[in-house]
Formats: C-alpha cells, structure tokens, sequence
C-alpha cells in the first residue's frame, strides 16, 4: 500500500486532502500539531504524526523510521500577528521538511507544494485586465505572497519530484475567511472598498484536491500550476450569490474608498497587536481586497495535469452556505 504524509491535515484544505487520500485506498499520515482541532479528522484509519517545522534536525528525527511515497505539504498560516512568523512557518518551515527529507534520501514519487496565487501580487492593474501567467515575474505585495514565493525558489532549488500548486481564493464547507462574508450578510451589512472594477477568481475546495492527486499521479515533475475554476468575476458576483442562497435578505451594500479600508486594516492591526488576538482584517489583507486583477491562466494546469474544474461558483457557494446551515455556522 502507497504511504502518504498530508502536512497541515488539520487545516481547511488539508481535511478533504486526507479524506481524498483515504477514498483512494492509501496509509494516509496526517501531520498535526499537538494544539490541533481533529475534528475532521475522526476516520480510524488515519495515522496521526506530530512534527515540529521549526527544526530540520528535529524533524529528520520523527520522520526517521518512515518512508513515504508522496508527501503533500498543505501546511501554513494565512494570518499571523507578526509578518515573520509567515516566514517561520511558510518559508523556513517548508525548507526544513524538505531538507530532513532529502538528508533521509526518502524515494518520494512526488512532492506536491500548495503555495498560492498570491505570489504574484498585483500585477496586470490596467485594464482591460490580462491574465497572469506563469512567465510573469512574481512581485508579492503581502508578507504571506512573499514567505510562499520564497518557498517556492528553494523548492526549484532541489531535485525533488516535485510539484507547485498557486490556487486563487480557495472557498468551500468549513473555510473561515468567506463564511466572514456570508455572516455579514446575513447580519445585512455586504462591505465592499474601492471604486475601480475588481476582477476576482474562485476555486472550490474539491478541485484544489482535484489537482493535489493528479500531480501525484501525471509523469510531470519540476512545474508550477495555477488553480481556478476557469471563469472570472465582478466583485459582487461572490456576495450576490450569497444572498440568494440566504433567500434574498435585505442587505445595505457600502463601498467605501480605498483609503477607508487602509485605516481600518490599520486599527485592526493595531487593536490585534494590543489583545493579541489574530484578526482578518491587517495589513495583508489591506493589499489583498485593494487589488483589482486576479485573472489567471490555468490552460497548463488543464494541458499537462488533466486538470478540469467540477464545480462553477454559483453550485460552490450554495453547496458551502448549506453545509454553513446544516453546521450551525449561520
């Protein structure tokens, strides 16, 4: 039987990773850390293992007495209360797992990434809007776009088999950032900022997982993948669909400018750093919802993985909205 170790296996993604690896017959490993919520975890046949990012050494020695055929790092943090805990986890914690394993010469088939879009930052700002493409050079405006690209480049580094995958906004049952939107909606309040068209892209949750197993699976290695559901959005697209699936609320639609949603990132921050309570609204999320280009060409994805998204943004919303309500999250 195949092994696999699916790293943040407690985290939105990560989850439906693990249950995709177990559908699919593997000795699925899940890497969690001792503090993590196993709530989605609860198959018996999962085999749990704690590792510790911020140590090569340490981590060579828990992976000591094993030998995976894929290892599928979907480990990471998209919200911190210091931009270098970003690089802690995201940077020099992926370089530590990729070290321990080329130091105990595990004979991976594949070693799939989950990095982000985000690398890119905000490029292709004129309209009209040109997709982002993997010839561009990435110029990462967020600390988290930047500790995944840093990632990535040691990653490219290594002769490891394996593969990059740079998702868009990736939504779906369980995910926290967008239930946000949909909270407020149903609170009838949708906040929107800038006045310039903004042009988003979406993802469910199981074509990201969709895509993890065909990297471990085509004969392509050394390559790098964005990831949507191939169409593009106005920015309300996301909040209409919301409020139908609530049964049409009412709702006071504010777009305020730009230079509003920079203040209130700013106190947020700043009320974050006071309580030490991680919040969603800081400065990364400041250059993220200010930026107006998310287009991306998925036409490698689709030629050399097979890759082919299921789920188109109206059912991905009402399937995630329901599953919302079935769990008592709204």
């Amino acid at each position: 039987m195949e092994k696999i170790l699916i790293t943040g296996a407690s985290g939105f993604i990560g989850s439906f990773i693990v249950e995709e690896a177990l559908k699919r017959g593997l000795d699925t490993w899940a890497a969690v850390r001792q503090s993590s919520s196993r709530r989605y975890l609860q198959d018996e046949r999962i085999h749990f293992i704690e590792l510790d990012f911020s140590s090569q050494e340490r981590l060579t020695e828990q992976l000591r007495e094993h030998r995976f055929d894929y290892i599928v790092h979907a480990a990471g943090v998209t919200k911190c209360l210091d931009n270098q805990d970003f690089f802690r986890m995201n940077t020099e914690g992926t370089k530590n797992l990729i070290r321990a394993v080329m130091v105990l010469q595990m004979p991976l088939k594949r070693f799939v990434f989950l990095s982000s879009l985000s690398i890119f930052g905000a490029i292709h700002e004129q309209e009209p809007y040109e997709e982002i493409c993997e010839t561009d050079t990435p110029q990462p405006n967020t600390a988290y776009g930047e500790s995944k690209l840093l990632a990535e480049q040691f990653l490219q580094t290594t002769s490891l088999p394996y593969v990059i995958l740079r998702p868009t906004g990736v939504y779906g049952p369980r995910e926290r950032d967008y239930f946000l939107m949909a909270k407020s909606i149903k609170g009838h309040t949708d906040f929107a900022v800038g006045f310039k068209r903004q042009v988003i892209t979406f993802v469910y949750v199981s074509d990201v997982v969709q895509a993890v197993f065909l990297a471990l699976e085509r004969d392509v290695v050394g390559r790098a993948f964005f990831l949507s559901d191939g169409d593009e959005y106005l920015s309300t697209a996301f909040s209409d669909l919301i409020i139908k699936e609530l049964g049409n609320p009412w709702c006071l639609r504010l777009k305020a400018p730009i230079w509003v949603l920079r203040l209130v990132t700013f106190c947020g921050e700043y009320i974050s750093r006071l309580t030490g309570k991680i919040t969603a609204l800081n400065n990364d999320k400041y250059h993220i919802l200010r930026q107006r280009n998310w287009k991306c060409d998925i036409t490698p994805a689709r030629r050399e993985l097979g890759y082919e998204p299921l789920v188109q943004l109206p059912e991905g919303v009402s399937k995630t909205i329901q599953w919302y309500k079935e769990n008592k999250w709204l």
